[in-house]
């Protein structure tokens, strides 16, 4: 009997190798074909899983992978591992002395080496970092947030109620986002435009791993990010209200300030952290509610259903297919062995549609049980210090939304995120 990975397009235009299954430890320069009891035919370098960026095809490969070679190697992006299964993801993700986070935490990685606290440190060194990120989203920060949130998600939308269509991700939320960031870190009004034209053209070309347009962009931040730093060193604010000064209050394992390149290093990830997801996952909502009327306006009719339902979105659209880690010893795992120094990454949109952990992983499920079991935000030291920013925002953006359409669907092609993210950069909405 000949096993094969589900059909489609990576496949059809690609050769396939027929290997016999044997039992033996992959060495990370090996190419990984992977092996069961019986003959299989599937490349994992030229996977949809690695190589596609439709997610319907990146879905449906990573249910292969989990089934069938929940351990795997590719030589793309310089060679990593994939974990695909949920209690795989979740054991590495907590277990943060055999996988490290200092030395490559995303595939790709920054094709300039750079490291910023704390996404790109190990405990302790991470943790004053996260302290202090952690501070300024605390329950009384997010509800004097809220008013001004609504406010900027109306006066986004706006022109694209104005027209009739627009473009949900592209437009409203990567423009709200870039006024939510400098919201939260009390930046000045004019600044939130300025973050928005940065971030996205570093995007786009981190995505195609253009290195002086990243470089060129990413010191667009970096400025925004030392000027602000540089006023709250003369101007402290609460620290519980402002990012820039709660980290100014920190300290290091040994007792000593944080050293200026790290603080600005950590404000400059956060400027980019807070831009990136959050309009991909909006741009998959509005196109999954384009296609579910019944949804739509089960929402629109009644709002305390929305937290519940964002929930949902964030298991069911995660917007990184992963973050990575680095092992810092021999791993045995799945009949193979990750050898020290070797990169992981731990595929959380996989984990999050896990059928052994979600019953119906792949259909959206409104008051799923178990649905906060999710890792849409990471699990463990690297779980996402924004998670309660991030949650009300995508609650407030989509009662707006809900509150001043009638219907809507969508209005042109989809446009999808290359790596690491996965979903909808694209998303045109006709409003009805």
């Amino acid at each position: 009997m000949l096993l094969r990975p589900p059909t489609n397009q990576a496949y059809q235009d690609s050769p396939k190798t027929h290997v016999q299954a044997t039992s033996y430890s992959m060495k990370a320069d090996a190419i990984d074909r992977c092996h069961t009891e019986k003959e299989v035919s599937f490349d994992i370098d030229r996977s949809a899983a690695v190589v596609s960026n439709d997610p319907a095809e990146i879905y449906q490969e990573y249910q292969y992978l989990r089934r069938k070679c929940p351990l795997v190697h590719t030589r793309q992006y310089g060679g990593y591992w994939l974990l695909t299964r949920y209690e795989d993801v979740k054991r590495a993700a907590m277990d943060s002395e055999t996988y490290i986070s200092s030395v490559k935490a995303v595939v790709p990685s920054d094709p300039r080496g750079i490291r910023r606290p704390p996404l790109n440190f190990d405990a302790p060194a991470h943790t004053p970092f996260r302290t202090a990120l952690e501070r300024t989203v605390k329950p009384a920060r997010l509800s004097r947030l809220k008013e001004p949130l609504y406010r900027h998600a109306e006066e986004e939308l706006a022109p694209l109620l104005a027209r009739g269509r627009g473009d949900i991700s592209a437009e409203f939320a990567a423009n709200f986002v870039a006024r939510m960031e400098s919201e939260w870190l009390n930046l000045e009004p004019d600044i939130a435009p300025k973050l928005a034209v940065a971030a996205a053209t570093w995007l786009n070309a981190w995505r195609m791993q253009d290195g002086d347009v990243v470089t060129a962009n990413s010191m667009k931040m970096y400025q925004i990010a030392r000027e602000l730093l540089a006023d709250r060193r003369l101007h402290p604010r609460d620290p519980e209200e402002d990012p820039a000064s709660s980290l100014l209050l920190e300290i290091d394992s040994h007792g000593r300030p944080l050293s200026e390149e790290h603080l600005i290093g950590c404000l400059r990830q956060s400027l980019v952290v807070g831009v990136v997801a959050p309009p991909i996952l909006i741009g998959s909502i509005c196109h999954h509610l384009a296609n579910d009327k019944e949804l739509q306006q089960k929402l629109r009719g009644d709002e305390s259903l929305i937290p519940a339902a964002i929930e949902e979105f964030i298991r069911l659209y995660s917007p990184y297919r992963g973050f990575a880690r680095t092992t810092s010893k021999d791993v045995h795992l799945h009949g193979k062995t990750i050898r020290p120094n070797e990169p992981v990454t731990l595929c959380y949109t996989s984990a999050n549609r896990d059928p052994e952990v979600f019953d119906r992983p792949d259909e959206f499920v409104l008051h799923r049980e178990n649905v906060t079991a999710h890792m849409g935000f990471g699990r463990g030291r690297h779980r996402c210090a924004g998670m309660p920013l991030a949650r009300l925002a995508l609650v407030i953006v989509l009662r707006v939304i809900l509150r001043n359409t009638k219907d809507f669907e969508v209005d042109g092609e989809l446009q999808y995120s290359r790596m690491p993210e996965l979903g909808i950069i694209s998303c045109p909405i006709k409003f009805l």
